[in-house]
């Protein structure tokens, strides 16, 4: 049975010559257009600027998108492949009215996917993506009469304006001392180019693998440890120091050590807020899914974290309105609003370095400092309609928990928690837990997944 093309607050995703054609592309930039157009107070033509991974079929869901944006009278910048992150610092530095991405973020090759952002490079709101959504499935375009269609040209100044503004959060002079050798996977995404560059701009040995924009990923793309044996292999291989792996739109992150361990993707954000906090007083911002490693770092600096549900735009308005000095998401994803509020990859991986060369020590023995938990994922195929049975039955077990209901169903015991909840972009329900000990860990995660076999087999 084919996918549906699912329309949530990260956008719309789909697969290919499945449910996501050229026509369906078109006609959801038109409803972002023609929102965008509806909100704006100014009179004078307003701008979107528009990047894409490095996928085969982004060159043509990039064409429907500027199309379907002029169509309603919005011009329209085309970055080219980019990073996820690039396009909400172009949004802000062109003065435009939003920005598109075509990505599928970790999502294999036949996905593609449209994500959009507002004037201040943040994703829309639960209520703006809903009211995107409905104009879209209304088909209520503002179309316009030919002399007033959009315009496209390009630019050119992404990369160097990105690197520019990340190189001024960190210590760049000392970074360069450390004169660090870095194995950097992109898996032939839009991180490639960019990463390269700038590592190299911080004085490190870069060691590349699949740093070629083809599109074509070398191996599975999301950075989990199972997708990543030979970065590991890699790092060992070479004597690096490190070694870093991007997703294909490079605004996660994932870390390997110089001994070649997995570190993986929860630690990108703890280290990021460790030099951070070391650094600047204020609140993080993370959401429900995330490991307790940054709540243990805040309480150390006499700080905070205010969680959020899953999702990038919900952690970055929370970030805004509380003036958080980081953030981000335990999927890799760092968001420093001093560059942008997206999740960034670059970002992530300068303020490890710079951690690294801060306290002289290696990162092995960075990590081995922090105070960490038992976590594991998981992912099961639950039609829509019973997640919300799966959540309900949850309750019903976890009678000892309080309960976080803001994003599916967060369960918080005295020695853990358990998330159950449906992704905003796979058809899937997510199980994360974390336990302070393997047989806790082991009893929520068992009871999470008797839970969904009662339900499915019902």
């Amino acid at each position: 049975m084919a996918e549906e093309l699912i329309i949530s607050i990260s956008g719309m995703r789909g697969i290919i010559g499945e449910n996501l054609s050229p026509s369906i592309a078109s006609e959801y930039a038109s409803a972002f257009g023609s929102y965008i157009k509806r909100k704006s107070k100014s009179s004078e033509r307003l701008r979107v600027c528009i990047g894409r991974d490095s996928r085969p079929s982004g060159e043509m869901i990039e064409s429907a998108v500027a199309s379907g944006l002029c169509a309603v009278g919005i011009d329209v910048v085309l970055l080219g492949i980019v990073t996820t992150p690039c396009v909400g610092i172009m949004i802000r530095e062109l003065g435009c009215a939003g920005g598109i991405v075509i990505t599928a973020s970790h999502n294999p090759i036949p996905y593609n996917g449209i994500k959009l952002l507002l004037d201040d490079g943040i994703a829309p709101p639960l209520d703006t993506a809903a009211e995107i959504k409905q104009s879209y499935f209304d088909k209520d375009f503002d179309l316009t009469a030919s002399i007033d269609c959009g315009h496209i040209k390009t630019d050119t100044t992404t990369d160097s304006i990105h690197i520019e503004k990340v190189k001024k959060i960190c210590n760049v002079a000392s970074i360069r001392d450390r004169k660090l050798k870095v194995v950097l996977d992109s898996v032939n995404g839009a991180g490639g180019r960019i990463g390269k560059d700038m590592l190299e701009q911080l004085g490190c040995e870069v060691v590349g693998m699949n740093l070629e924009q083809t599109g074509i990923f070398a191996h599975t793309p999301e950075p989990t440890k199972e997708n990543l044996v030979t970065l590991c292999e890699k790092v060992k291989e070479v004597g690096a120091d490190i070694g870093f792996a991007q997703d294909p739109d490079a605004d996660r992150l994932a870390i390997v050590d110089s001994k070649g361990n997995y570190i993986g993707e929860e630690f990108t954000l703890a280290l990021a807020a460790k030099l951070v906090f070391s650094r600047s007083k204020g609140k993080a911002a993370a959401n429900l899914s995330t490991s307790r490693m940054i709540d243990v770092l805040a309480k150390e600096n006499d700080s905070e974290v205010i969680r959020t549900p899953v999702g990038e735009a919900n952690v970055a308005g929370a970030m805004v309105e509380n003036g958080c000095v980081i953030g981000g998401e335990g999927n890799g994803g760092v968001i420093d609003l001093r560059v942008g509020p997206v999740r960034d990859s670059l970002v992530a991986m300068a303020l490890v370095l710079d951690l690294i060369a801060e306290y002289g020590k290696s990162l092995e023995e960075i990590v081995e400092d922090i105070p960490t938990f038992i976590m594991q994922k998981d992912k099961l195929r639950v039609d829509k309609d019973k997640i919300a049975v799966v959540l309900e039955k949850a309750k019903e077990i976890f009678t000892d928990a309080s309960v976080d209901t803001r994003d599916g169903y967060r369960f918080d015991f005295s020695d853990g928690w358990i998330h159950l909840r449906g992704s905003n972009t796979e058809p899937i329900m997510r199980i994360i837990a974390e336990a302070d000990n393997p047989d806790s860990l082991e009893k929520y995660m068992q009871q999470a997944r008797d839970i969904c076999d009662s339900v499915l087999a019902s």
